[in-house]
């Protein structure tokens, strides 16, 4: 239909089959179409996407451009639009009572052209799509050609690829969407927010799980701190696990890497998972951990195997063809009981039967943090507070300083405009460092050798778990939204808090546990192998490295490691399924030694 969002009167202030935040955001919109860009924060599964679909009725649109940062996102916000799809949103919601459509157009590749867009009343697109100097779209396209640009996820529309697209339509409106304000580098998506949903209201209404948090606490714990060829133990109580987690960026590591506190997290997340299928009935909740990098991912899915648990990962660096697309399937057909990610799970996935968040990761600030929280925030019973489906777990360590997130969690769960209108300020003066520009930011410290390990976990005792709901109870949220001091908050929060268990190990067999960890011996070897080519510039697939003019890159400097690890054991090679558990251990405790001289090896000169 020519002119559709001028044209057609929309149902939606009185519509009951639309959700709160989209009726009360739309009306926000609707208020506030004079200014040139404005924001709004909802927290996932409260219908974002939704809301997207009825802004451009506010605007009364002529053409609509959606930009999302990933092709999927990009793909779901499409099909809200696209009638052979099924119900589109307008639709199923009763927002749009015939049988018109706003005619929709998904840029990919060369699959669309300008006759398409022409056409359309709404073009959604990746980012990706409209990046480059020579950008067939950017180059071609009036500008004029838009007079509304919607922004889905905005915490990413701070960088430079999405400025291009502000510059190139200067007269277009902007609105900006996502659960969360910043992103991992502390930068603030643009716009004044005008509208945001509380996550405690959320929670309240059905929207979203409610969530509560483990916290690991060990009474003691004996750490080594390595410096250069000196080696100091040291025995710290529960006060300074939680000190040193804040302030020690080694310790934190070594916290989420080190067996001996990796291994807790991995039995509480499964006895929580076991708890919550017992009490639901049903076996397909699952539980999702974030992992550091690659081969940390391997190590992480090796505890988990070891206990009897169904386990895969998915990494945006997997060299098997479609390798993490095979993984989600068996996620989707509930084949897994444990799914490990390293920043590949962001925004946009939907599973609801994700219910425990076990943290192996480093988060550098509250936004990355509630997105991988996020991932388990989608309920399964919608609109019912009080299904038992619909409760979250998130599972940490006390030497992780993920505690310090989710106090920060409790305060953004409450939040509503007033409270990012004094929270943003601050946020952009921060002096936020960090060296990973995905959604997880991973803590490095400066100068650190790749192999060197500066601080090792030796053991803990008496460690117990701290249960600290998101939601607290009603005090303390009006304390939190009155603005009463932090100090006074954490009283309120120690007085709540209840140590529910001690911590025991699970049981494992030693025949599961040498299976794992052999099958995570092959893995470490070979994500080793490609970063040590990767960090020296030397192309896997090419054979400059080795005096065989057959023999890959990778080949040569796996062969390297699977010699060096042989003779440390005095075995001979093709004997690695004959390793005893006790070989093994030595192997993954002197492995970092042992890739550390083939690198000087084959690389002398750095």
């Amino acid at each position: 239909m020519k002119d559709f969002f001028k044209v057609v009167k929309p149902n939606i202030a009185n519509n009951d089959n639309l959700r709160d935040p989209q009726k009360y955001g739309y009306e926000a919109i609707e208020q506030s179409t004079e200014e040139k860009e404005i924001g709004i924060v909802l927290p996932v599964g409260c219908g974002k996407s939704g809301l997207i679909a009825l802004t451009p009725f506010a605007y009364k649109a002529n053409r609509v451009l959606i930009i999302a940062p990933f092709v999927k996102l990009a793909e779901q916000l499409h099909d809200d639009f696209d009638p052979t799809t099924g119900e589109i949103f307008y639709h199923k919601r009763q927002v749009v009572c015939d049988d018109s459509f706003a005619e929709p157009v998904l840029i990919r590749g060369t699959s669309v052209n300008m006759a398409d867009l022409d056409e359309a009343d709404v073009v959604v697109a990746n980012i990706q799509q409209l990046q480059g100097g020579n950008n067939r779209w950017l180059t071609t396209l009036p500008t004029d050609y838009f007079d509304l640009i919607l922004f889905d996820e905005a915490h990413h529309n701070v960088a430079e690829s999405w400025e291009i697209l502000r510059k190139k339509f200067p007269e277009a409106k902007i609105v900006n969407y996502s659960a969360t304000p910043c992103r991992a580098d502390g930068k603030i998506m643009s716009g004044k927010i005008i509208y945001s949903y509380s996550i405690f209201d959320a929670i309240q209404k059905g929207y979203v799980k409610e969530l509560k948090a483990l916290m690991l606490n060990p009474a003691t714990l004996k750490y080594v701190r390595i410096d250069d060829e000196t080696q100091t133990e040291i025995e710290v109580s529960r006060e300074e696990v939680l000190k040193l987690g804040e302030e020690d960026a080694d310790f934190r590591r070594s916290i989420v890497t080190s067996k001996e506190t990796l291994n807790t997290i991995v039995d509480a997340s499964i006895r929580e998972l076991n708890r919550i299928r017992e009490i639901t009935k049903d076996n397909k909740h699952k539980i999702i951990a974030s992992a550091l990098n690659y081969r940390h991912c391997h190590q992480i899915v090796a505890a988990y195997e070891a206990r009897g648990m169904r386990v895969d990962y998915v990494h945006s660096k997997r060299l098997e063809k479609d390798a993490n697309k095979i993984v989600l399937e068996k996620l989707e057909k509930h084949e897994l009981d444990v799914i490990v990610q390293v920043r590949k799970l962001g925004e946009g996935f939907d599973h609801p039967y994700l219910s425990v968040a076990a943290i192996f990761s480093i988060f550098s600030n509250l936004s990355p943090f509630v997105q991988f929280v996020g991932r388990i925030m989608r309920v399964v019973d919608q609109n019912n507070p009080s299904s038992l489906n619909n409760k979250g777990t998130v599972i940490f360590h006390a030497g992780s300083n993920i505690a310090s997130k989710w106090s920060d969690f409790q305060h953004f769960s409450g939040a509503d405009k007033d409270y990012f209108e004094q929270l943003l300020p601050l946020v952009e003066e921060t002096d936020f460092i960090s060296n990973s520009g995905t959604s997880d930011a991973e803590i490095i410290p400066k100068q650190r050798s790749r192999y060197k390990r500066e601080l090792e976990i030796k053991t803990q005792a008496g460690v117990t778990i701290d249960e600290i709901p998101l939601i607290l109870d009603k005090n303390l949220m009006q304390l939190i939204q009155i603005g009463v001091s932090d100090e006074k908050i954490m009283e309120r929060l120690q007085e709540l808090r209840n140590t529910v268990i001690e911590h025991k190990p699970l049981l494992t067999t030693k025949v599961k546990k040498r299976q794992a960890d052999r099958k995570s011996l092959d893995k470490t070897v070979k994500v080793i192998a490609a970063e040590m080519l990767e960090v020296h510039g030397e192309n896997p697939g090419h054979k400059n490295l080795s005096k065989s003019p057959s023999v890959t890159n990778f080949i040569f400097i796996k062969k390297l490691l699977d010699e060096k690890i042989a003779k440390f054991l005095g075995r001979k090679l093709g004997e690695r399924f004959e390793y005893s558990q006790k070989e093994l251990d030595a192997i993954f405790d002197n492995l970092d030694n042992i890739a550390a001289d083939i690198e000087k090896e084959v690389f002398p000169n750095g």
